[in-house]
């Protein structure tokens, strides 16, 4: 079972996370063609689909705390950097940076 999160267009934040296909999986579309088969095939077909709305797809991990994975596991909120997933700074986070 593997899990993705799709982020806004805007300003990369995680909107929502969805259980998928594993990304080694293949399966047959409606249309007879074959999707899947690595990551980005996944990520490509999910982001495609159009109940997205335009959003983009990345895969994320629960096991990103012990295998490093994009990161950490993407939680609603959370902001996409390019490379990883992690957690927005808080209020009090801005303010003890300002203090410092």
């Amino acid at each position: 079972m593997a899990h993705y999160a799709f982020m806004d267009n805007e300003n990369n934040v995680v909107v929502q996370v969805i259980t998928g296909v594993d990304e080694n999986e293949t399966q047959t579309d409606e249309n007879g063609n074959t999707v899947g088969g690595s990551t980005e095939a996944w990520e490509q077909f999910y982001q495609n689909q159009i109940w997205n709305a335009g959003r983009y797809c990345k895969r994320t991990s629960y096991n990103a705390a012990t295998n490093g994975y994009r990161g950490k596991y993407a939680a609603l909120g959370d902001i996409w950097n390019g490379t990883e997933f992690v957690t927005p700074p808080t209020d009090n986070q801005d303010d003890d940076e300002q203090e410092n």
